[in-house]
């Protein structure tokens, strides 16, 4: 299991991800189209990555919205849907 210190970094990352998508993760768990449970699971597939940096560098160089996250986001499909959703 992860420490605090690595479940909040990566929670961090999630969040910022999917707000360089145009997505507010908040309002989409109030809208029900993203449970507690999978906003967990997000956090732990990201704790999985081996080179947590990569994103950091990548969220950074950030000036615009993105259309998707890098592909070796371990949460790339999870934001494809909430993307599809939000349209």
């Amino acid at each position: 299991m992860p420490n605090r210190t690595t479940l909040r970094r990566h929670a961090y990352l999630v969040d910022e991800m999917a707000n360089a998508q145009g997505l507010d993760l908040e309002e989409q768990v109030f809208r029900g189209t993203l449970s507690i449970p999978d906003l967990d699971d997000a956090v732990l597939r990201c704790t999985g990555c081996t080179d947590p940096g990569s994103c950091e560098v990548w969220l950074e160089s950030r000036t615009e919205t993105a259309g998707a996250p890098p592909s070796y986001c371990r949460n790339h499909v999870l934001f494809a849907e909430l993307r599809r959703t939000q349209q």
